[in-house]
């Protein structure tokens, strides 16, 4: 079911600025009760509409009610729980930024758009959320709901594309959160350039899986629950209602290239069904490293098996790639998970006999390095991405007694 999106007039984007702006310098947020305020509000927005986001999460993905209460619904409430909580002692140092832009996916319509939203709101920030229009069900429903319970003083929705996005980046912010892909993060960052507005990125890419080989029955399910929830696909019979599909045919068209493309050998899946945009749970064995299922992220339900014959040709592998968002290690064995694996390569998480559960872990950040992103969120950490650390000393009358001849004329005594 395709929903058509609403997009804001571009010639409402800079009063949208201008507005924050001028509401972040008249002290709307600054104190915590307004804060914790519109945290409530947000809360109480995602509860009184749970089952609305469920629908909308079936036509733009197809994701499960069990995926989106889990993955996006429940957690992100629980964000807002501990953001309420725990305000007051987080924002007791730290300053807001000011007016700070988010620019988020569609893999994750709900957690990645209002997660930094909450972590702006408790560090005092004006707030532009620009969600995807690739997920336009889910979108239209932040942009329609978001008026309703939250101040329009301190939250914004912008909906758009690239035209939009390009208007909102020739804009000065006091932060900016891209999510998404490498490509488009060096468009937003040489825009930012032009403004001098800091970024925040995270970006994603592959994320490997390195399996001992004492260990196997585990990680089967652990690594197919993992790639699929982050490639919006479930790795389940095509007749079951608990699976997703590709977003949409452009995204559709992409995997299933790839599919045609690789050397490698199907051993289990492989099939396709434009008409739903549904490709098969797919395991493909035998890849080299130069395939084109390793080309770039794959965003669909396809695992590639890549052999190596020891643990150094599994670290040389990594190594020899982008710094990954997660790298993930499936092994009871010390030694092979840490000193081997571990300690010898980079990656934004490490995460060992599980995958995904980093994200919702409090006081883990989540955010890659490198071409994985730079900056981590994710609870605490979105808010001290949205925060300055403002140096402030008040110099007491007697200082001069001590450093006194630091004025001219000078003589030859010491300072101290």
């Amino acid at each position: 079911m395709s929903t058509q999106l609403a997009y804001t007039p571009i010639d409402e984007i800079p009063r949208i600025h201008a507005d924050l702006r001028k509401s972040f310098r008249a002290g709307t947020l600054k104190s915590i009760e307004a804060r914790r305020t519109q945290i409530l509000q947000l809360a109480y927005l995602l509860q009184t509409t749970y089952d609305r986001f469920k629908t909308t999460f079936a036509q733009d993905l197809g994701r499960p009610s069990l995926e989106v209460a889990f993955l996006e619904l429940d957690s992100t409430i629980g964000d807002c729980k501990i953001a309420y909580d725990r305000v007051d002692k987080w924002a007791r140092t730290e300053k807001p930024k000011g007016v700070v832009l988010s620019i988020s996916p569609f893999n994750y319509p709900v957690w990645l758009a209002l997660g930094p939203m909450i972590g702006a709101i408790a560090a005092g920030n004006c707030f532009v959320l620009k969600p995807s229009e690739l997920s336009p069900a889910t979108s239209g429903l932040i942009a329609e709901l978001i008026p309703k319970y939250m101040d329009p003083d301190v939250v914004r929705v912008v909906m758009g594309a690239v035209p939009e996005t390009t208007k909102l980046l020739e804009l000065p912010w006091d932060h900016i959160l891209y999510t998404g892909n490498g490509r488009v993060a060096r468009i937003v960052c040489a825009a930012a350039a032009k403004t001098l507005s800091p970024v925040s990125l995270e970006l994603g890419g592959k994320s490997p899986v390195v399996i001992d080989p004492n260990v196997i029955s585990k990680p089967r399910r652990n690594v197919s629950c993992g790639a699929n929830t982050t490639s919006s696909i479930r790795m389940v019979p095509t007749a079951s209602p608990d699976f997703c599909h590709i977003i949409n045919q452009m995204h559709f068209n992409r995997v299933r290239g790839l599919l045609e493309k690789t050397s490698g050998t199907t051993v289990v899946g492989g099939q396709t069904d434009e008409a739903r945009l549904f490709v098969a749970p797919t395991v493909v064995k035998g890849v080299k490293g130069d395939d084109s299922l390793m080309s770039e992220e794959l965003f669909g339900p396809v695992l590639p098996v890549v052999p190596v014959k020891d643990v150094d040709e599994a670290i040389e592998f990594i190594n020899d790639r982008d710094h990954p968002l997660a790298l993930y290690v499936f092994s009871q064995d010390s030694s092979f998970k840490n000193k081997a694996i571990f300690d010898n390569t980079r990656s934004g998480t490490a995460i060992a006999n599980d995958t995904l559960i980093h994200c919702a872990t409090d006081g883990l950040p989540f955010g890659g390095i490198g071409p994985s992103g730079s900056g981590y969120h994710a609870r605490k950490f979105t808010f001290d991405m949205f925060t300055h650390l403002r140096a402030s000393l008040d110099s007491p009358s007697w200082i001069d007694i001590i450093l006194g001849s630091r004025f001219p004329p000078y003589n030859a005594s010491p300072l101290l």
